[in-house]
């Protein structure tokens, strides 16, 4: 086996091949730029190679700095994560040059498979069914626009090289076409240094499902199941889950079999994702193979019990893979949601900055690598007791960052994954609700809320979904979940509760004049146009009349309450604000005023702030580069008219105009590294 691998990525995925090697008895190299000196897989690693600026075209992409790592400290292999280098021949071919194996597929596995163009002229050519579309080269805007005129609107726009949500535009007419060619073969030159775009025909209503295969140097080729990934936000998944509601087993058997035959036809060995788009009559047409190590592989490892990356790394020492396709048993059901640095509440758009607090749910393991599929099919478990903690299995994150760690500008703006388990697909998605509840960040924005009104959505708890799902059931943005009446009274009665003991322990300061005052007991609590009068004493707490069974602990200054209301857990985050709290739970923060009951009567005597009118500003929304700006001083425009460029996180975000105007003045220049909410511009 190998005595010492290098990992050449970063984050999660670092940290979980970092695991891996760990549990194997391999020693481990971590590489970092300057924005990761600090990251947790530099200090997990055995050993840690700086290379190069921020940029990961100045650092991680550069492979030359990759192998000259290898070189300084002994590194046999090199495992590339995902993205990056991953899915680069070149990158393979100098590691063989160099004698240094490559952790992942043969180099004509990577080109035949691993570009989304030759990968479909393979298909075709093996019979797949494959989406309508243009696969060759277009040559500039005007060619792009004829071809998606003769598929038919709508159409995808596809960086060939790309991956992770980068470099795809949706083009519903030719002006999308227009405004989106262009930016994609950017996102894909700086994202993957390949500008190729390809364009196919978009299915309306489709599912996205994926197939995991497995394959060894012996010829031997397995799938491990299937995932939907159905729920993506601009092409990005948000949510995956193993299995998917939709297949069935026949389905999963013929999806399967399809995804091995392509994998052979390439000669495939390593983890592998064939990804396909389902109809509604559940017809598939492949879509595209990832040849790298997929982000999403934490679900199937949960109904497996198969360490992926233990696989990856024996299968590229030369080892059988050490089960059959008949040995494959999916057993339960896994969830995941990605944690990104973003904020939903202004249109999903990236955030950055320092972790100032980040503090994830307490889980039963984190990145725990799964007992080695050498036990499991001894103990002909068949993947049912997997896990080396006690045999629990009901939560799992996926991070690479830490507390007083920063959010970087330069890099993907995921945080975490969070993967639940349970026997059945509903048991797991309620894990997802009660863990997204405890999870606390402040700093960046983040999509907690959001996640956990996915997981509370009746669509998608029966299973519903598309890869429209967001865009129907959001269309003008979230807004935040919709809270019961159940959930405000509870919210009631702890704000009510938290308030109490503020108020007992400010009578508790010693040298106060006069005998000590017991805490008011009858309180007001205003939840948005909601008002509620909660009574608290030894004995009891009541929301308008009503007994709340409430149980909990609560010293002013914490930041979580962990409560059972009516014996069932509700976990709520909690902040002091200057007239209550801000009560955070199930998709959702709530500001709760709270006040003595004889307090509350002058509350309506209280002038309420009204913000400021912005709407002649055009405010940047988030940190980027303002990598373009379309208009002059002077110069009229009108609602809905590109404005400018700003670039976050590899990703291009049009501004446009939210009334018609004639621009008075520009804040900011083309090149200007700008922070959220900085003025770009000012309409007269």
């Amino acid at each position: 086996m190998f005595k010492k691998i290098l990992i050449a990525n970063r984050g999660e995925i670092a940290c979980r091949v970092i695991r891996t090697a760990q549990k194997m008895g391999i020693k481990t190299v971590a590489v970092y730029s300057d924005a990761d000196a600090r990251s947790p897989h530099v200090k997990m690693a055995d050993e840690a190679v700086h290379i190069g600026p921020s940029p990961a075209g100045e650092s991680y992409l550069v492979a030359e700095k990759i192998i000259a790592a290898c070189k300084e400290t002994g590194a046999e292999a090199v495992h590339p994560g995902y993205g990056f280098l991953s899915e680069r021949t070149s990158f393979a071919q100098e590691l063989a040059d160099n004698d240094i194996a490559f952790i992942g597929p043969p180099i004509n596995a990577i080109a035949a498979m691993g570009d989304k163009i030759e990968s479909k002229k393979l298909a075709e050519k093996a019979g797949v069914s494959v989406v309508p579309g243009h696969i060759g080269e277009i040559d500039d805007t005007e060619h792009a626009v004829r071809i998606a005129s003769e598929i038919g609107y709508p159409v995808m726009i596809k960086a060939s090289a790309g991956g992770g949500g980068k470099g795809m535009r949706l083009a519903w007419n030719e002006q999308d076409v227009r405004e989106g060619f262009e930016a994609t073969k950017r996102e894909g030159l700086a994202s993957f240094g390949d500008d190729r775009v390809f364009i196919e025909k978009f299915i309306e209503q489709p599912r996205h499902i994926e197939i995991q295969v497995l394959g060894d140097k012996h010829g031997n080729v397995i799938y491990l199941g299937e995932r939907e990934c159905s729920i993506q936000r601009r092409h990005q998944k948000v949510v995956e889950e193993a299995p998917s509601p939709f297949v069935d087993p026949e389905m999963r058997k013929k999806m399967g079999e399809q995804a091995v035959a392509l994998s052979q036809a390439v000669g495939y060995y390593s983890a592998g994702t064939v990804e396909l788009i389902v109809g509604a009559d559940k017809s598939f047409y492949f879509l595209e193979m990832n040849t790298r190590l997929q982000v999403e592989h934490p679900v199937t490892e949960y109904i497996t019990g198969l360490d992926l990356v233990e696989q990856m790394i024996r299968v590229a020492y030369g080892e059988k893979l050490p089960l059959t396709q008949d040995e494959v048993k999916l057993t339960g059901w896994a969830v995941e949601n990605r944690i990104y640095a973003e904020d939903p509440y202004r249109g999903f758009l990236p955030s950055t900055g320092r972790l100032v607090k980040y503090r994830p749910p307490e889980a039963q393991f984190r990145q725990a690598p799964f007992a080695s599929s050498e036990v499991e099919k001894l103990s002909g478990t068949g993947g049912s007791t997997s896990l080396d903690t006690n045999g629990e299995r009901d939560i799992r994150v996926d991070d690479g960052v830490a507390e007083g760690g920063e959010v970087s500008i330069f890099y993907d703006p995921m945080i975490a994954k969070l993967i639940t388990y349970g026997s059945t697909r509903i048991e797991a998605i309620d894990r997802q609700i009660d863990a997204l509840n405890r999870f606390e960040i402040k700093g960046p924005g983040h999509n907690i809320d959001f996640l956990s009104a996915l997981m509370q959505h009746e669509r998608f708890r029966e299973g519903n979904i598309t890869t429209n799902f967001i865009a129907e059931e959001y269309p003008d943005g979230f807004q935040g979940a919709p809270a019961s009446d159940e959930l405000l009274r509870n919210l009631a009665a702890i704000g009510a509760f938290a308030a109490t003991a503020h108020a007992d322990r400010a009578r508790r300061v010693d040298n106060q004049l006069g005998k000590r005052l017991d805490p008011p007991s009858e309180w007001q609590v205003k939840i948005g146009d909601t008002i509620m009068d909660v009574s608290i004493s030894e004995e009891e707490i009541t929301v308008d009349g009503k007994d709340v069974n409430l149980s909990t602990e609560y010293t002013p200054g914490d930041s979580l309450i962990l409560a059972t209301v009516d014996d069932k857990p509700l976990s709520v985050k909690i902040a002091k604000t200057a007239d209550g709290f801000a009560l955070n739970s199930n998709g959702a923060t709530h500001k709760a005023r709270i006040l003595p009951a004889h307090v509350a009567q002058h509350a309506v005597h209280m002038i309420e702030k009204i913000p400021p009118d912005l709407s002649k500003y055009l405010l940047c929304p988030m940190p980027g580069l303002l990598v373009a700006l379309h208009v002059e001083v002077g110069e009229a425009v009108v609602e809905g008219q590109p404005l400018a460029v700003v670039e976050a996180m590899k990703m291009e975000n049009i501004l446009r105009a939210e009334k018609n105007g004639v621009v008075k003045s520009l804040e900011a220049a083309q090149g200007d590294s700008l922070a959220v909410d900085a003025v770009i511009l000012e309409l007269e």
